[in-house]
C-alpha cells in the first residue's frame, strides 16, 4: 500500500543508518520530506551503509522529495535545540516525529560488557539510559509542543519487543525500552485532546548491518524466502509499520504499541 505524506514534514532520529535510515526512506518514498540524523556527519558509515550523512541526504532527495541532515546526541538539550533551529529554518515545523535513536549501545561504543542487570558499568547504565529514554524525552519536548499548538502530528516511538518480557543479557536496555512503551501511553493521554496521535512500534531482531555485525545470527533464521515466520525481520518490515502509523490511515490509533516481530512474543500485556 502507498501512504499519501506529500507535505508532511518528518523527523527521523538515528536515521543515518539502520531501522531509522529504512524508516526515513520509506517516508520519502511515501511523499514525506525527512529530516535524517545521527551522531555525527561519518557515524553512517561504521558499518558500511552509506559514506556520510550527506549521502543519505543524496539518496533521500533521489525519490523527489526534500532532505536535511542535523547531527548531535539527542539527550543534550542544546544539540536539540540546534537541530531544531536548523529543521525550522527549512521546513517551518515537523509533522511526524520518529524517536528511533538509542539501542543497545553503551559508553564505549558497543554492547555493554558485562551486559546482565547485576554487573552492567554505572557508565553504560548512564549512557543506555540517556540514548534510550531521557533523549527521547528531550526530542520529544523540543518538538511536540508545537504540534499540540498546530492541533496536528503523528509521534512515532520506537521499542523493543524486548521491552515486553523479562530478561537478564540486555536487561537495562530491555527496562528503558519499556519505560518508552509507558511514556508512549502517557504522553498519549496528555495530547488527546490535540490532535496530535502518540503510538509505539515494538520490532523483533531485525536484519540490519549493525545487528549482523555484533552477534552470531542464526543462518535460518536469515532467511526470509519462504512462509516461516520465526525469522529475522526483514528492516523494511518495522518501517512499514512506522509509516502505517505517521498516515492518514492511521488517524484513530493512538496510545497503542504494535509488536512487529512477527510473533516472537506471542503474549499478553
Amino acid at each position: 500500500m502507498v501512504y499519501d505524506l506529500k507535505g508532511k514534514i518528518a523527523f527521523v532520529t538515528g536515521s543515518g543508518r539502520g531501522l531509522g535510515n529504512v524508516m526515513a526512506q520509506r517516508l520519502a518514498e511515501n511523499g514525506a520530506d525527512v529530516i535524517v540524523h545521527d551522531l555525527s556527519a561519518t557515524e553512517t558509515g561504521k558499518y558500511g551503509e552509506a559514506k556520510s550523512l550527506a549521502e543519505v541526504v543524496s539518496q533521500i532527495e533521489a525519490l523527489g522529495v526534500r532532505s536535511l541532515a542535523v547531527t548531535g546526541n539527542i539527550s543534550d538539550r542544546d544539540a536539540v535545540a540546534k537541530m531544531k533551529a536548523d529543521i525550522y529554518a527549512k521546513f517551518g515545523r515537523v509533522d511526524i516525529l520518529v524517536n528511533c535513536a538509542g539501542g543497545d549501545i553503551g559508553a564505549s561504543g558497543g554492547k555493554p560488557d558485562p551486559n546482565n542487570i547485576l554487573d552492567i558499568p554505572y557508565e553504560d547504565i548512564v549512557t543506555l539510559t540517556n540514548n534510550n529514554l531521557i533523549g527521547t524525552m528531550v526530542v520529544t519536548q523540543a518538538f511536540v509542543p508545537d504540534m499540540v499548538k498546530r492541533q496536528s502530528g503523528s509521534v512515532i516511538n520506537i521499542a523493543s519487543v524486548a521491552a515486553h518480557v523479562g530478561v537478564s543479557n540486555g536487561g537495562i536496555y530491555a527496562t528503558l525500552k519499556a519505560a518508552v512503551v509507558h511514556y508512549t501511553r502517557c504522553l498519549a493521554d496528555e495530547v488527546k485532546p490535540n490532535g496530535v496521535r502518540v503510538n509505539s512500534v515494538s520490532p523483533g531482531p531485525a536484519k540490519t548491518a549493525r545487528f549482523q555485525a555484533t552477534r552470531v545470527v542464526d543462518p535460518v533464521k536469515m532467511d526470509s524466502s519462504g512462509p516461516s515466520l520465526d525469522r529475522y525481520a526483514e528492516p523494511g518490515e518495522i518501517a512499514d509499520a512506522v509509516v502505517f502509523l505517521a498516515s492518514p490511515q492511521a488517524k484513530f490509533i493512538h496510545g497503542q504499541v504494535i509488536r512487529v516481530d512477527g510473533g516472537l512474543g506471542l503474549y499478553a500485556g
